[in-house]
Formats: C-alpha cells, structure tokens, sequence
C-alpha cells in the first residue's frame, strides 16, 4: 500500500472506532471530547471546557468557520456591547489539559493587530469561563 492509502486506511478505522464507541457508550465521559487528525502519528485532542468557552465568552463576534479537528475557530468582524470598534480572531485549542498554554487567541481591528494585555485578558476570560463550565458538570 502507499502511504495516502494508509493513512486514509488509519483514519477511517479511527472514525468507524470513535463513531462505535461514542454510539454504544463506552463509560463514563472524560474532560476531553477527543478529535483526531491523522498526519503521521499525530493526534490533537480538544478541549471541550474550552471550546464551549471561546463561542460563549466571543459570542458578539460571528464565527466565520470551525474546526474541531485543529482546534481552530475563525471569527469575523463583531462589535462587543457598547464599543466602537469591530473586531475579528481566531482562537486556536492546541491541547486537551485546561490551561493558559492550551489557548491561544489573535484579535485585531481593522487597523490592525490588538494589544497584547487585550488579548491576554480575553484569554483569562475564556479561561475563567471553561473553569466555570466545568464545575457546572462535575456538580452533576
């Protein structure tokens, strides 16, 4: 086989193992919803605490497009609240653990990039929010 052949091999069993799983319960759920990208050995697990968290805290902001699977969602232009300006970002999950390192959010405005202490705020937030999400689920 070729290597495109395997690899499209590994990544269908993956999903048919995931889909099968996920249908027939297989335990209890764990912290992470775990999205699997085939490139060599390579998988990237999602955070859902903070997933659920980007949207919610950026939810002035429409989300241009989406993908679980990097971890990446792409916003368009939005005006929060009582502000004048619009802004846009991309907030990029790159690990399953609920931490700073796992996030990380670019924001700009028409003119250009934010500055850093904006977005590192907007990234305490969203941080702060999946802390609270999760808590919200482990009281059940």
């Amino acid at each position: 086989m070729t290597r495109t052949l395997r690899m499209m091999a590994t990544a269908t069993a993956l999903i048919a193992t995931t889909a099968c799983s996920s249908f027939f319960g297989s335990g209890p759920v764990d912290a992470t919803r775990e999205a699997v990208r085939t490139r060599g050995a390579e998988s990237v697990a999602v955070n859902r605490y903070l997933w659920a968290a980007s949207i919610d805290v950026l939810n002035f902001l429409p989300i241009e497009s989406v993908d679980p699977f990097t971890g990446v969602i792409v916003y368009g232009f939005g005006r929060p609240p009582g502000a004048p300006r619009a802004y846009r970002g991309t907030v990029y999950i790159t690990d399953p653990a609920l931490d700073a390192r796992s996030l990380n959010v670019a924001l700009s405005t028409q003119s250009g990039p934010v500055a850093r202490e904006t977005q590192r705020a907007i990234e305490d937030a969203i941080l702060s929010r999946a802390r609270q999400i999760r808590d919200g689920d482990s009281g059940l």
